[in-house]
């Protein structure tokens, strides 16, 4: 067996194979929501996942999905829609994100919280603040406030719902008849072995491309010697596969940056800090950008200041916001957090002049003008909080081009017969650039894509879904 994905001509290698109406390849956020809605349904499918249990990008993100009009967001008496969600994503975007699949999956995203919901997971609006390009508090969590939390509930809602989960099996191959119709999946276990599971639908809810070096040179130039905080799965099968297939791929130069990846640690600090006032300085004790556009394109500016590294600075009440998010609680018990009384320590930390820290600080203050475009509401207070950060790269946002039904296109446009696609595997909704990234859209294009792809891999077979899942 080929130790790269690769897609294989003719018939199955054993006829005696075991055979389910769908196969999932990756059982991720996507690939969960999708087999819970099918099992759900009475609908055999197993998920083919490569680690000894459930997790991928997913559970390595902060587990906040956005949502317009939940039952969860209306209970807490939030007005927004898909509409207005699907106007934040264009805005920042600008206007660049496929308008089609905008549209599907803000329109998709709150039947699915629905269903989850319905499911036994406990969400709950995120309060307290707006991430950049938000105009309505949207980011469903439970109450962990991690990814790891949200895939591990996913994995037990959807194996209770029947869902077959082969964990420790390595997707390799794809078996396609002279149709481009997939007949088959061929997985490696622990011990070399092939495990062959022929299929009617095949879902690829796997893996972008961001833990591939080579791809990342080709597509994304500017993050090729970033830190990668990503899942090393994402190993770009998907497009190589689609390649193979002769399918189309769009928005390969879109990803998921972070300007906050605190360094030498190794960990997030969620940039709940910047939207409650924090600032971002570089060694040299100034500030460099609007710390409100984005954490993604943020990941970029820090790593054009010198070194490659800049400071996340903000003071007790920024902190009040975060210090219950278990990331941050991390990077406070391994003392990446340093706490500074004055500003002589902190230019300390941070090896500056401290007559230009004050200056920098000094001009933090809601009537002055910000040569950088940004509108304070307060200045920053003694104690300061400050931690080392790079930038770095989570995950990629192109890959396979999709319909509004998550169908895999060829390079005609036309759509495979039996092949589906959805979150890191597709097209996302960020546009082609790393500025169209909004808050959650990877977990948007997983949760909302598995919803509608499960719709999808259902109708193929000429089966209805459960009216309760609709």
């Amino acid at each position: 067996m080929s130790a790269q994905p690769l897609v294989r001509k003719g018939m199955a290698p054993d006829p005696g194979a075991m055979r389910v109406p769908v196969v999932i390849i990756g059982a991720g956020a996507c690939g969960l929501t999708a087999a819970l809605r099918l099992a759900g349904s009475g609908i055999d499918t197993v998920l083919i996942e490569r680690d000894a249990a459930p997790g991928g990008s997913s559970a390595l993100s902060s587990g906040f999905i956005p949502a317009a009009g939940s039952a969860v967001q209306r209970a807490a008496g939030i007005e927004d829609d898909a509409r207005r969600f699907a106007a934040d994503i264009q805005a920042k975007a600008g206007g660049a994100a496929a308008a089609h699949l905008v549209a599907a999956y803000t329109d998709a995203a709150a039947p699915a919280m629905d269903e989850l919901a319905r499911h036994g997971l406990a969400f709950e609006v995120l309060d307290g603040f707006l991430y950049p390009g938000h105009t309505a508090r949207r980011m469903h969590t439970l109450p962990e406030r991690t990814g790891a939390a949200l895939v591990a509930a996913l994995a037990r809602v959807a194996t209770d719902a029947g869902a077959y989960l082969l964990n420790s099996a390595l997707a390799r191959e794809i078996w396609v008849d002279g149709h481009d119709r997939v007949s088959a999946v061929a997985c490696e276990r622990p011990d070399g072995t092939m495990e062959v599971i022929a299929c009617d639908v095949l879902i690829l809810a796997c893996n972008g491309f961001g833990g591939n070096p080579s791809m990342v040179r080709r597509y994304l130039p500017a993050m090729q010697d970033a830190v990668y905080g990503g899942h090393a799965g994402n190993d770009g099968s998907a497009i190589e596969w689609g390649l193979q297939l002769g399918a189309r791929l769009a928005d390969l130069s879109a990803y998921q940056g972070h300007g906050s990846w605190a360094t030498p640690l190794g960990v997030l600090v969620s940039w709940a800090v910047m939207m409650g006032g924090g600032v971002q300085i570089n060694r040299n004790g100034r500030r460099f950008h609007d710390e409100t556009h984005g954490y993604s394109e943020a990941a970029v500016q820090v790593l054009a200041q010198p070194g490659g590294i800049a400071w996340d600075v903000f003071d007790g009440q920024a902190r009040a916001l975060v210090s219950a998010f278990p990331d941050f609680m991390q990077a406070e018990s391994n003392r990446a957090v340093r706490i500074c009384a004055d500003l002589a320590e902190l230019a300390a930390v941070i090896g500056c002049d401290a007559d230009v820290v004050s200056h920098t600080l000094g001009a933090i203050r809601p009537e002055a003008v910000d040569p950088y475009g940004r509108h304070f509401e307060r200045g920053l207070s003694a104690p300061y909080y400050v931690v080392k950060v790079t930038g770095a790269l989570f995950h990629t946002q192109g890959g396979l081009d999709i319909d509004a039904q998550c169908r895999v296109l060829g390079d005609g446009g036309l759509p495979f017969p039996n092949l589906l696609a959805a979150g890191g595997a597709a097209r996302g909704v960020s546009g082609n650039d790393v500025s169209g990234y909004l808050s959650g859209n990877g977990l948007l294009s997983a949760v909302a894509g598995g919803y509608i792809a499960a719709g999808t891999a259902a109708a193929q077979l000429g089966r209805r879904l459960d009216i309760a899942s609709d």
